[in-house]
């Protein structure tokens, strides 16, 4: 009578061992597709930033609402409820205060966008140190994407379609910062290839570690703080420059309509 006993017990774990190997591989897919496609997007954007310059306004607009919608729709209330019962909302607030002061100290001493004062003396001004900086920050990029998939796939591809918007934006900027600085477009290709690696490795990097949800969500507090200042403070400003604001405010509330629509199918 043991025997046939221990047959389910038996196969239940081994249909359940199974299943955790299956959720794995795919995990892990998951993360060199869209580390892959961060490197892409990245070396795109530089491309562009080479070749049809003029035309940037339209799509930083949109990848400012981008950044923006995934913020406020998406990693502010996942925070909340990853940290529900550890953390109160004053606590959380807070995180998203500090990821916003953090990288807004972070631009104005390293000026992580072009501008266009060409007589510009600062020395953290010159372009090789902005663009180091800036391969520092897609790589955190790629670290969040990677911690917003052991949230769930869901909330993963949701912070993946803002971060490479940006990314896109990060090679313009890149290479703006170094052909600023009288660099030759040679040199400017090597720091933007820089740059396209740097949120793939974060990404990878998480496969190798994982943390619990009240961290994760503090953590993603901090990445939302981040996101509302490279929205409200970078990217928009950076796509009315120069031109009219009526395009760039429409691509702009583009952006933020199209992920709010993908957040909210998504869930």
């Amino acid at each position: 009578m043991g025997a046939p006993k221990g047959r389910p017990i038996f196969l239940s774990s081994l249909i359940l061992s199974k299943r955790v190997e299956y959720f794995k591989t795919n995990y892990i897919i998951m993360i060199y597709v869209v580390a892959w496609a961060a490197v892409i997007a990245t070396i795109l954007g530089g491309l562009f930033a080479i070749r049809f310059r003029d035309k940037l306004h339209l799509i930083l607009g949109f990848s400012a609402g981008a950044v923006l919608a995934v913020a406020l729709f998406d990693l502010i209330p996942e925070a909340i409820d990853l940290t529900a019962g550890t953390h109160n909302l004053q606590t959380v607030s807070l995180f998203i205060a500090g990821g916003f002061v953090a990288y807004l100290l972070l631009d104005r001493l390293f000026s992580l966008h072009t501008h266009e004062q060409e007589n510009c003396c600062k020395p953290n001004h010159k372009g090789e140190l902005s663009a180091m900086t800036l391969i520092l920050h897609s790589y955190l990029d790629g670290l969040g994407i990677g911690l917003a998939f052991q949230v769930s796939p869901t909330v993963g591809w949701i912070v993946a379609a803002a971060v490479l918007t940006h990314d896109f934006s990060d090679g313009i900027n890149t290479v703006g910062m170094i052909l600023k600085g009288k660099e030759d477009r040679r040199k400017a290709f090597k720091w933007l290839v820089a740059d396209a690696l740097a949120p793939a490795v974060g990404v990878i990097s998480t496969t190798y570690f994982s943390v619990s949800g009240p961290t994760l969500g503090i953590i993603l507090a901090v990445f939302a703080g981040l996101f509302l200042y490279l929205g409200a403070s970078d990217l928009i400003p950076e796509s009315h420059h120069r031109h009219p604001t009526i395009w760039t405010t429409i691509m702009t509330i583009s952006g933020m309509a199209v992920l709010f629509l993908a957040i909210r199918l998504a869930s």
